[in-house]
């Protein structure tokens, strides 16, 4: 954050009286005879790139290489670990509410927040305030490239692909670069760009698109990607419409949740009829509201004159309302301020889309916060 005078913390008291006024001036996010344009059920493709080579470069790397790549970019690499339950993941998706970007499970409601992914991340380089938006005058691909990986124009030109009105970069091409760059901190910068193009934002199988390296790119100005990471995963999940238990029992400086989580992580083998089954009679008392490797002392709640959080992604925007399940931080719910949260999608096409990515932005540089968070999201079936 550019001005962190903008940045207001306030006490929930003062944003429950504020929520349920604005409910009452402005009214909520769904007009009456809202439809969802989704279907009631959707099948879902979770095909995935083959990271396995990744995996092995990063398990011959020696720990200064690796201690390097976790100073620059955080925990992603335990996400090579992560292990995919199909079933569950098409069963969860739905339950995801695309007008709200929550998971509703019957009276349960569930998402992912700022907060979780940030510390899921942990990179001590990011600021949490400070991010990703698409530049007014956007480098080409190219020029991003050099910057990124330090090679010729020549030798970048000659490996773009191009698919349509897209370009992207192989991962053939990068594992080169990984494996034979003779600059250690460039092997690390390609390494990080083929977990954000394969694993965060996969577009094409075996390619990192275009406009993960404008992300990319942007993260050496300590801007974080946390906010577009999330737009990501609702944009995701509200176009194809975890669950074991995680134990946590130590708190210090170094402690990574991520690492931790996969560790622990068990595999429970039901069909997706069983874990629908499971997830729609899901009650409050079956939820266990905590997350031991998370503690905050406050929570943001909205930004500018958004009357929650719009997020942009690399993509497209869209936004969420973290009042909207208040007891994932151990806070007593109320009915949250909404108006205006089904238009928040829209993608980066058209004549008007950058001044709309301007407008959030800027709302980015006024946030407020709720105080008096004692803990955050993480359940327990």
């Amino acid at each position: 954050m550019e001005n962190g005078l903008l940045d207001r913390v306030e006490g929930n008291a003062n944003v429950h009286r504020w929520s349920e006024q604005t409910q009452l001036e402005k009214g909520d996010s769904i007009a009456a005879g809202h439809m969802s344009e989704l279907s009631g059920y959707t099948r879902i493709s979770v095909m995935q790139n083959n990271l396995q080579e990744l995996k092995e470069i990063w398990d011959q790397w020696g720990n200064e290489t690796k201690q390097l790549f976790y100073g620059n970019y955080g925990d992603l690499p335990y996400l090579l670990d992560v292990q995919i339950d199909e079933r569950l993941f098409r069963a969860l998706a739905q339950f995801w509410n695309p007008a709200y970007s929550c998971f509703t499970f019957w009276k349960v409601d569930l998402v992912p927040t700022v907060e979780e992914y940030t510390a899921l991340l942990r990179c001590p380089r990011f600021q949490v305030d400070r991010i990703y938006s698409q530049a007014v005058n956007v480098p080409t691909f190219w020029k991003k490239l050099m910057a990124i990986t330090g090679m010729s124009e020549q030798w970048i030109t000659t490996r773009i692909k191009e698919k349509g009105e897209s370009k992207y970069i192989s991962l053939d091409t990068l594992k080169g670069l990984i494996l034979t760059h003779p600059d250690e901190a460039k092997r690390v910068d390609v390494f990080a760009l083929s977990l954000y193009g394969l694993m965060v934002f996969p577009r094409a199988l075996g390619y990192v698109d275009e406009a993960t390296t404008d992300l990319f790119h942007r993260l050496s100005k300590s801007v974080t990607s946390v906010p577009a990471i999330l737009a990501e995963t609702f944009r995701s999940l509200g176009t194809c419409r975890k669950a074991d238990k995680v134990v946590c029992r130590v708190y210090f400086e170094d402690y990574s949740s991520l690492k931790d989580i996969i560790a622990s992580t068990r595999r429970v083998n039901l069909l997706e009829e069983n874990w629908i089954a499971l997830l729609q009679n899901l009650q409050s008392k079956d939820v266990e509201w905590r997350a031991p490797w998370m503690i905050l002392g406050e929570i943001l709640y909205r930004c500018g004159s958004f009357d929650w959080v719009p997020l942009l992604g690399i993509w497209d925007a869209i936004g969420y309302a973290p009042l909207l399940v208040l007891r994932q931080f151990g806070l007593r719910q109320f009915v949250p301020a909404t108006h205006g949260l089904t238009q928040s999608e829209f993608a980066y096409r058209g004549a008007d889309y950058k001044k709309r990515v301007g407008k959030i932005s800027s709302a980015w540089n006024k946030t407020c916060r709720l105080k008096g968070v004692a803990i955050s999201p993480a359940t327990t079936l």
